[in-house]
């Protein structure tokens, strides 16, 4: 009777198909926590510490805008990073624990003396050094977004090795999931935490993040990868080129395209990253409390993205249709927030702001799932796709956030100095300019995907009476 309690109440968790015989539920929960603690680390560096540093330490904008752009430039490596843990070679055989620990070594190194560079940056020193300050910050924000980067990468590659060919997109969403309860946590705890901002607290807030990143990845790795002991003419063996690799990942024809597909976008989904809620409040007259809402809808039509992609892609559709759907979405998503200024409308824009979520979130997973079940070619496997997709969506995103900044600014400021004319002459031009963009570089991406989807041929939904039901079944 117990065990059969413990069934049914497994079976009603959400996501419980995901599960599978090589990947049990206990298993791949205890896996996601290094989503969790890269979540963590990802609203460190790209929230916490950039209000904290510009306010509460006076640092200079640009400054802080360099010091965030740092761990950006690290992502193109994933590709690398991912390569390196498919070939690894160890006595036990290993691939991709190592990658995950060491990932998680680098994390914490990093956050554990940020404090520290940090309050240097800000002046606070006893001794002045030029530009110790500058040099010390970037060193921990490069060596915090390195290990963030090589534990996802490599936890990635992990639960896409366990998980099996009906699983993997459910495995997917729900890696994603997490990460977004990673980031969503994290922000409320250490928001509070540093409500009342002290020096010290500053030291105790983001050390004790460091240790909690890698308690979870310790805990999430423990007997996650089976030991296969590698003769010694396997460990003598010499290890494949990363060039080679990469031209056996390249020559199936689809991931080149992929890449530049994920790559542009990701740079029309986040363009608006750091403007929603500044056209909120500038443009539309809205409170502070009610533009906090919108990440909380980002949050909400990202999951419902999630569970539509789990669902579908469970049941055998063509991951590339639903990266294309996504992209619709993401149309639709950008004309109602274009055309709540004109109509002073908050329910265009609050509408708006959650397709926004949904079709990043679905065009997010899809391409993800396209990239874990590419088939592996000569020495490229799926640490090297995962690392590709990575590096190409976490470089957009970085870039992207930066560009449409940039444009808002130099747009604007044209518009109300009366150069583009009377009838452009107001702040919502440069917002209007930067949106309009994204619409259209989510039509190049239309272009850029259409020859995918023609390749992979015509949906193939599976039979899917004997799955168990999970989140992802639910209406939507």
């Amino acid at each position: 009777m117990k065990a059969r309690l413990q069934n049914m109440s497994l079976r009603a968790m959400p996501f419980a198909d995901a599960a599978s015989d090589g990947l049990p539920m206990d298993q791949l929960l205890r896996l996601s926590l290094f989503q969790v603690s890269v979540g963590m680390a990802s609203v460190l560096l790209l929230g916490t510490l950039n209000r904290v540093m510009i306010v509460e330490l006076s640092v200079p904008a640009m400054i802080v805008a360099i010091m965030i752009a740092l761990p950006v430039l690290i992502a193109p490596f994933r590709a690398l990073l991912g390569f390196r843990s498919d070939t690894h070679k160890s006595a036990i055989g290993w691939k991709r624990v190592p990658y995950i620990w060491f990932g998680s070594l680098w994390q914490f190194g990093g956050l554990a003396v940020m404090p520290f560079a940090l309050l240097v940056l800000g002046g606070d020193v006893v001794h002045e050094i030029p530009f110790a300050g500058e040099v010390l910050a970037a060193l921990a924000f490069l060596m915090t977004g390195l290990g963030l980067h090589m534990t996802q990468t490599a936890g990635l590659a992990l639960a896409s090795d366990r998980a099996d060919d009906e699983t993997r997109p459910r495995v997917v969403a729900l890696l994603y999931v997490m990460f977004l309860v990673g980031m969503g946590v994290s922000a409320v705890i250490i928001g509070t935490l540093l409500t009342d901002f002290t020096s010290l607290k500053l030291i105790r807030v983001i050390q004790g993040a460091a240790v909690v990143g890698i308690g979870l990845n310790l805990i999430a790795l423990w007997k996650q990868e089976h030991v296969r002991p590698m003769s010694r003419a396997e460990r003598a063996a010499p290890r494949p080129k990363f060039s080679d690799a990469w031209s056996d990942f390249t020559n199936g024809g689809q991931a080149g395209r992929l890449l530049v597909c994920v790559f542009v976008g990701t740079m029309a989904f986040n363009m608006q990253d750091v403007l929603l809620e500044p056209y909120g409040g500038e443009i539309l007259g809205l409170s502070v409390s009610a533009t906090t809402l919108l990440t909380a809808l980002w949050a909400l039509g990202a999951l419902i993205g999630f569970a539509l992609a789990g669902a579908r892609l469970a049941r055998g559709s063509n991951s590339f249709r639903l990266a294309g759907g996504g992209i619709l979405a993401g149309i639709w998503a950008f004309s109602l927030v274009i055309f709540a200024a004109p109509m002073n409308s908050d329910v265009l824009f609050f509408a708006g702001a959650g397709l926004i979520g949904f079709g990043g979130g679905l065009f997010a997973v899809s391409t993800l799932t396209a990239a874990m079940t590419m088939p592996a070619t000569g020495t490229a496997g799926r640490g090297l796709a995962l690392g590709a997709w990575g590096a190409a969506q976490a470089t957009a995103a970085g870039l992207s956030i930066a560009i449409g900044g940039g444009l808002r600014d130099w747009v604007g400021h044209a518009a109300t100095s009366g150069q583009l004319g009377e009838a452009l002459n107001s702040p919502a031009t440069g917002y209007s300019f930067v949106y309009h963009t994204e619409i259209g570089l989510l039509f190049v991406t239309l272009v850029i995907l259409g020859p995918l989807v023609r390749q992979s041929g015509p949906l193939t939904p599976m039979e899917s009476d004997m799955r168990p039901m999970g989140l992802a079944d639910f209406p939507t």
